[in-house]
């Protein structure tokens, strides 16, 4: 993480923190209170190596709970590319948008409501969070599992239509299973490594060139177990954007798997938050 830009004390953001406390890991999101005004769509963007079925807990709780829910697909090509596509969705969808983004769909959110002035409301979930110039790699903190030697954490290959250097990147399954999903079951954390989209390079190393949070109201979920995108990095990204921080205790970089209720409601918090919520 890039330390002109980012204050690497957390004092700040975690004097702001709300703690989940674990009674209301199980909890769903509460339904929003009556208002007069169009509902807001929450659309939810995946990471790397996951698709929309990673979100499937969030859908099922928030739409029990009365909100409008879309998980789309990312590409995982490229920054750029990835979030036009989700920004060419949200001119589908008519009223206010609550945009969410897990892990690189973080940068993606970031980069696609730039051009959305739909979105109203951004939620990131153990996520990237970058200022324009920084890239999703700089990012995930010291410490984390993903700062190892290259060809130990992947295995490369190349793809059709790719920029020059560029590749596909599949996590190893050791690195999968132990710090990617390592506080799911190992049976379960085993078939999501067997069922991992690809990556390419080029979705980590280009440059943001927006940053959407500055302008737009921030909920920020952080993992404490994250061993992906450290909790330290999460914070001072948060803190950074003013963000509502709700800290839980546990977990890992796939908690939107393993408590997407916990998830669920911080992002019906920011949903209740939109006007005509």
């Amino acid at each position: 993480m890039n330390g002109t830009t980012i204050r690497t004390t957390v004092l700040a953001a975690l004097a702001a923190t709300v703690l989940l406390p674990a009674e209301a890991r199980a909890s769903s999101p509460a339904p929003c209170p009556s208002q007069a005004g169009p509902k807001p769509t929450v659309v939810l963007v995946h990471g790397a190596w996951a698709d929309t079925s990673s979100w499937s807990g969030e859908v099922d709780a928030l739409r029990k709970a009365g909100h409008v829910a879309r998980a789309i697909a990312n590409p995982l090509r490229g920054l750029d590319g990835d979030a036009a596509t989700v920004a060419d969705f949200l001119k589908t969808v008519r009223g206010p948008v609550v945009l969410v983004g897990h892990s690189y769909g973080g940068s993606v959110i970031t980069n696609a409501a730039a051009s959305a002035p739909n979105v109203k409301a951004l939620v990131y979930v153990d996520a990237a969070m970058p200022d324009v110039g920084e890239t999703t790699a700089q990012l995930s903190g010291a410490g984390s599992a993903l700062g190892a030697a290259p060809e130990s954490l992947y295995d490369m290959a190349a793809y059709p239509g790719a920029p020059q250097g560029a590749k596909d990147l599949y996590l190893k399954q050791d690195v999968f299973v132990r710090s990617f999903a390592s506080d799911l079951p190992k049976d379960v954390a085993t078939r999501l490594w067997a069922t991992q989209r690809a990556a390419s390079t080029n979705a980590f190393q280009t440059p943001s060139k927006a940053a959407a949070w500055k302008k737009i109201p921030s909920w920020y979920f952080v993992s404490a177990g994250d061993k992906i995108i450290t909790p330290q990095s999460q914070q001072a990204m948060a803190e950074r954007a003013k963000s509502k921080v709700t800290t839980f205790s546990g977990g890992s970089h796939l908690t939107l798997i393993s408590h997407p209720e916990a998830v669920a409601t911080v992002i019906g918090a920011a949903a209740c938050s939109v006007k005509g919520g």
